[in-house]
């Protein structure tokens, strides 16, 4: 999960249990990955995986499109004053820059989000003895996955929080449910499947299970943990929204991506955007504006769909929950 929520006190916690932890890179400068690596590693000696985003080349469109999207940002109905600024290139971080710390620090796994680096990249952490993994979130994409010569497959189903990993924004995402997902891969590829969407509890873990995945990944069940760097703003919407449900929108970032439904959501739904990740950066000043104010109307609050099942405990206090509902019968 980028954008902070991963601490090294997080991921030291699911790994001393003897699960892996978690770190999202995706916007990461170089020194933090580093630095974030160096300090967990103080805290564990147990198994660490680090994510990072796929980025592909994009341009930005026409001056009059480039105006719209402004145009529908200056509309919406939020107190403050906000200069939104078009961004320029490079419109991401260089993924070799990123992985520089990871080839010293040597996590046990490095997975991608979003599409397939590299071949060379998966051909170096490979043999540095890192596994590797890729999100699919359809039967297409894992066969392109297995045919790069990944460890494992990530598949993500469309319960999932935050960012689709749908490889290409251009063709119909299939959408599909978590379970339906996971029967279809185990046809098609010997690969090992980590089940990423909507996993709340030990119950679900056994369920995929299962289904033939290999192991669980789960997000949205450690948002609420106090060792997680989630904003208090965001651990509110995820506590005290029983009367709302999670959307998928493009509006925040240009990518598809699950929140919690609010204002923006709502408003934008039929504005255009930039494409990925420029609309993220466009958008940038009204979130932070939003979020100085405690303004949670117009911020993104990524969340899986069964976010209402969140337990706002120590990450311990989860970890032996869910190992107790899992060995449950």
């Amino acid at each position: 999960m980028a954008g902070g929520v991963n601490t090294p006190e997080l991921a030291s916690a699911v790994a001393n249990f003897g699960g892996i932890g978690s770190f999202g890179f995706a916007y990461s400068a170089p020194e933090t990955i580093e630095e974030s690596l160096a300090r967990t590693k103080k805290l564990t000696t147990g198994h660490l995986n680090a994510n990072f985003f796929v980025f592909k080349d994009i341009k930005l469109p026409k001056n009059a499109l480039q105006k719209a999207c402004v145009d529908a940002l200056t509309s919406l109905p939020f107190s403050e004053d906000v200069a939104f600024i078009l961004p320029g290139a490079p419109f991401f971080p260089s993924l070799n820059d990123q992985l520089g710390p990871i080839w010293e620090s040597r996590p046990a796994i490095v997975t991608f989000h979003l599409g397939i680096p590299d071949l060379a990249i998966i051909d170096k952490a490979k043999s540095l003895g890192i596994k590797v993994g890729i999100t699919a979130t359809s039967v297409s994409e894992a066969i392109d996955i297995a045919n790069a010569g990944a460890d494992f497959i990530v598949a993500q189903g469309i319960e999932a929080g935050g960012h689709r990993g749908i490889f290409d924004l251009d063709k119909n995402d299939q959408q599909l449910m978590l379970d339906d997902l996971l029967l279809r891969l185990n046809k098609i590829t010997s690969l090992p499947l980590v089940a990423a969407g909507g996993l709340m509890r030990g119950a679900d873990i056994k369920r995929v299970m299962s289904l033939g995945a290999s192991a669980a990944q789960l997000g949205t069940a450690f948002l609420c943990c106090p060792e997680a760097g989630t904003s208090a703003i965001h651990k509110k919407y995820l506590l005290n929204s029983d009367d709302r449900d999670t959307k998928i929108t493009t509006a925040f970032s240009g990518r598809p991506a699950r929140g919690i439904d609010n204002t923006f959501i709502q408003c934008m739904k039929s504005s255009p955007t930039l494409p990925f990740p420029a609309q993220n950066s466009l958008t940038s000043k009204l979130r932070k504006t939003a979020e100085i104010k405690s303004n949670g109307e117009f911020l993104s609050h990524w969340a899986g769909q069964n976010f209402k099942q969140i337990r706002p405990l120590p990450c311990l206090q989860i970890l032996q929950a869910l190992k107790a509902e899992y060995e449950s019968d």
